[in-house]
Order: C-alpha cells, then structure tokens, then sequence
C-alpha cells in the first residue's frame, strides 16, 4: 500500500508538472485536479487514476487536432489558455464525488466505481465527439430539430462526432475492464457514456445556446447525467 502511494504521489507531481508547463491547465487547476485525482485513486485506486489520465491526454490531444481548422467554429471560451478550475471540476468532479463516496460507503464501493466510470465514459465522449466531429463530420443537426445547422454551435451534432464519442466510452469501458474484469458492465458504460454525450447536446440546445446555464453547468450534468443512468442499469 505504502509503494502504491509514493507511485501515486510521483504521478501526480509529474501530471501537474507537466499540465502547467504544458500549458495545459492554470497553477489552481492543476492543484485542483491533483485534489480530484486524489479522490479518484482513493476509490478506485489505479483504474480510476488511468481513466482520469486517458481522458485528460484524449481530450488534450484532440483540442489540440487540427486546431487551426476548428478556430473559426470554436466558442470563446473554449479557444485559448490552460484549463480553469471550473473546467476541471465540470469535466471530473463527479468522478472525484463518487470516489470520496467510496470512502464514506465503502458498502456500496462498486457501484460509486462504477458510477465514476460513467461519468470518465460520458466525459471522453463528449470531448472527443464536439473535437473530432467538429473536424470530421459532414453534415451538422440541430439535436432537437433534426434540421441542418451550423458546426460548432451548442446542439448540434453529425454522425461522424456521436461515433467517435461512442468509441470514447468504449476506450474507458476497456480501461475499467482491464481494472476490476469485462462482463456487462462494460457495455453498460459505453451506454451511460453516450447518453451523458447526447444530453450534452440536449442540454446546449435547450439551455446553454440560449446563454441559460454555463458550458461547465453542461459538462458536469452530462456527466452527473450518466453517472446516474449507470446507477438505474445497475439496479435494473
């Protein structure tokens, strides 16, 4: 246990060394997502700390894609700078709250684990989906209308970014297999990773583009969205 700890200390000085030299998050950023890894190792030990991880470098790697390409449909405050502390909280602060609940009712340690999967599942695709599909999709829809619309814009969405965000979720699903073993669960994550990914959308169409609630209010409640629907798939 006490190797495991000094393993996990060095990982996370290393990730908040290299995240603000990076650029990649801001100094309280960083410290705060030191905090919410913290939570998540505790909780899920490992497995939790490499889905945490994967999202982060998944997500890095795919703002970073052809960003050149994706400015002109890029919303504001999503262009320049490292990452906020609002934005590391909206996008693994479920994650952290299910592995502190691990702590407080280890009695039901699997399904906060699982749940804190869920919400890495919906989180991944969401990044990698409004990224990639920004990119590589074709045609764009307003999620509620079904009707075209313009790229970039909350709500909308095309078929090439909902697959990639669905393989997202399934590279989590893996992740937690590897972790803790492959049964129905892990089809059960990629299925509450992509209902979290389309609430997402939901949420921007209805809420967020209307300038009703933030991009962080969204980001956290598509994960706390799935987080929950993977609580119903347990208990059903």
């Amino acid at each position: 246990m006490l190797v495991q700890n000094i393993l996990f200390a060095l990982i996370i000085i290393a990730g908040m060394t290299y995240s603000i030299m990076a650029k990649k998050l801001t100094v309280p950023a960083a410290i705060t997502g030191a905090l919410v890894a913290y939570f998540v190792f505790t909780g899920a030990r490992f497995t939790g700390v490499a889905m945490m991880t994967t999202f982060f470098i998944l997500g890095s790697a795919a703002t970073s894609w052809q960003s050149g390409k994706k400015d002109a449909f890029i919303i504001e405050h999503e262009r320049k700078g490292g990452r906020t502390i609002g934005q590391v909280l909206a996008n693994a602060g479920v994650a952290g709250i299910c592995g502190l609940m691990v702590f407080v009712f280890p009695q039901y340690a699997g399904l906060w684990v699982l749940m804190m999967a869920a919400s890495f599942a919906s989180a991944t695709a969401d990044t990698l989906s409004s990224e990639l599909g920004t990119v590589y999709g074709r045609r764009f829809f307003n999620i509620i209308t079904m009707k075209p619309d313009q790229r970039g814009l909350d709500g909308v969405i095309s078929v090439e970014g909902t697959l990639i965000g669905i393989a997202g979720s399934c590279i989590i699903a893996v992740i937690y297999a590897i972790g803790f073993g492959l049964g129905i669960n892990s089809l059960w994550l990629v299925l509450a990773g992509t209902v979290g990914n389309l609430t997402d959308s939901l949420l921007g169409a209805l809420l967020e583009r209307k300038n009703f609630i933030t991009n962080n209010a969204v980001n956290f409640l598509n994960t706390l969205i799935a987080a929950l629907v993977m609580l119903l798939f347990s208990l059903f």
